[in-house]
């Protein structure tokens, strides 16, 4: 496996490394400390890169777009300091599979590269936080169901929802309101049963719901107010 890691404190490099030493021997690792040398560096075949948004050179996250117009096929996780949900989102607008917060632990970055790796997509809970309660039509909270507004109360929700879930997540949501079961979720989307669990997890708590069943009487709200 051969990562490419960039930014620009050598704590965050040497932290970073030797965390992701723990997903398999000899993993060969790429360095960079500036947006020259990240672009300098990367390949076609790296298996992953780890990008920081803010580093010697970087105007936005223009880096972050030239890597993906580059390499398309490399996965680019963002490990970040930013911690605002507009940010987030812009950076998974452009391709990216994940943006880990540097305030997170070291056990939830490799999980989520974990989750990467196996051709998921880590969004972070903050980011999901961001929807406001209420924000389905037909949840009033945690599970209370209330009467749904049609028009364009509920379009307006249902576009709210879809910018704070990636495109596989909304997916993934749309299958669940036909009642299929994880297993035939995974099979329709082509990713394993345990990564539909934590893309379910991540559904969850955006549409502030406990359980499977109320996300379906949620998913079906949302089929309903796109109709």
């Amino acid at each position: 496996m051969k990562i490419l890691i960039a930014d620009d404190h050598r704590l965050v490099i040497e932290a970073v490394k030797a965390k992701l030493s723990e997903l398999e021997p000899a993993i060969e690792f790429v360095l960079a400390m500036s947006v020259d040398e990240l672009l300098a560096s990367a390949s076609d075949d790296l298996d992953l890169a780890v990008i920081d948004l803010n580093m010697p050179g970087a105007e936005g996250q223009a880096h972050i777009e030239e890597i993906r117009r580059r390499h398309p096929a490399v996965p680019v996780i963002v490990l970040s300091g930013y911690e605002d949900p507009t940010v987030m989102r812009s950076a998974l607008e452009v391709g990216v599979l994940g943006f880990i917060p540097k305030a997170y632990s070291p056990e939830v970055m490799i999980s989520a590269v974990r989750l990467v790796l196996a051709g998921g997509v880590y969004v972070p809970p903050l980011m999901l936080s961001a929807v406001p309660p209420g924000i389905v039509p037909g949840v009033n909270g945690i599970g209370a169901e209330s009467p749904a507004p049609r028009g364009a109360n509920s379009t307006h929700t249902l576009e709210h929802l879809r910018k704070v879930l990636t495109e596989r997540q909304v997916e993934v949501l749309q299958l669940l309101s036909q009642g299929k079961p994880n297993k035939l979720i995974g099979r329709s989307l082509g990713i394993s049963e345990g990564t539909v669990k934590i893309h379910l997890a991540a559904i969850f708590r955006a549409l502030n719901v406990r359980n499977r069943t109320e996300a379906v009487v949620a998913a079906q709200t949302l089929t309903e107010a796109q109709t």
